[in-house]
């Protein structure tokens, strides 16, 4: 689904040349959960938006489901991210004068669908927030704004879920209640890439890949029981902390 092959991005600050991406190759396959981690200043948020098509390598190339991005224009990049991508941030990224479900809906603006009328409620149900559809971000607590987030990123039914630590501004609980929520997405198909500074989020994928200084260092793999062992200990350390 995601093939990156010697891919670099450079970035000028101030006299100097930052290596954001230096060289990097790797593929992940439909369906496969990766936990991408890495000091800061590793390139993990560059690659996760080169990924989303928020940004273009400046060598290399980088095809999404067979297209090659530098082929694409602008508006047909917009259309991909709009209609395959969905994305889940720390800050939760709400508008506080808009109820959920209005949050929720707001990719709908620019989605080519004709199916539109309910999907906004359907994706709250999906997170177990249809009875929050009218509050405002200021009446949800962190754990239900993110979900409010994961709905808005599942409006368009996204084959591809990018998730920048969206447990970073959430208590152990509701941590590990929205890694289980991505566990559950993953599980019907979903392919999922989520940027963690922590282990136990890192733990719960499939794979776990590990940047440093623009690169690649490691590429790890874990089995199905792995996986599942190390979401229950997380969850269990999570919520006794």
């Amino acid at each position: 689904m995601i093939e990156l092959h010697h891919v670099r991005k450079h970035y000028r600050k101030d006299a100097d040349e930052v290596k954001a991406l230096d060289g990097v190759t790797v593929e992940i396959g439909r369906g496969e959960f990766v936990a991408l981690v890495g000091p800061s200043g590793s390139g993990k948020s560059t690659l996760m938006n080169m990924v989303g098509l928020l940004d273009r390598p400046d060598h290399g190339t980088y095809r999404l489901d067979g297209h090659e991005i530098d082929r694409l224009t602008a508006d047909e990049a917009a259309a991909i991210r709009n209609e395959r991508i969905g994305f889940v941030f720390q800050a939760f990224h709400l508008l506080p004068r808009t109820p959920a479900v209005e949050n929720v809906e707001l990719p709908l603006i620019y989605s080519r669908r004709s199916d539109i009328a309910g999907r906004g409620l359907e994706a709250l149900a999906r997170v177990g927030l249809a009875d929050r559809a009218h509050h405002h971000p200021s009446e949800l607590s962190g754990g239900q704004q993110q979900r409010v987030a994961i709905a808005r990123a599942l409006i368009n039914d996204p084959a591809l879920i990018l998730a920048d630590e969206p447990t970073g501004n959430l208590d152990s609980e509701s941590g590990a209640d929205i890694m289980a929520l991505f566990q559950e997405l993953n599980a019907e198909g979903r392919t999922i890439l989520l940027v963690t500074h922590d282990p136990h989020v890192a733990g719960a994928a499939h794979r776990t890949i590990r940047m440093v200084d623009g690169r690649i260092a490691d590429d790890t793999k874990q089995t199905g029981a792995a996986v599942a062992g190390d979401l229950a200990a997380a969850r269990m350390e999570w919520v006794s902390t």
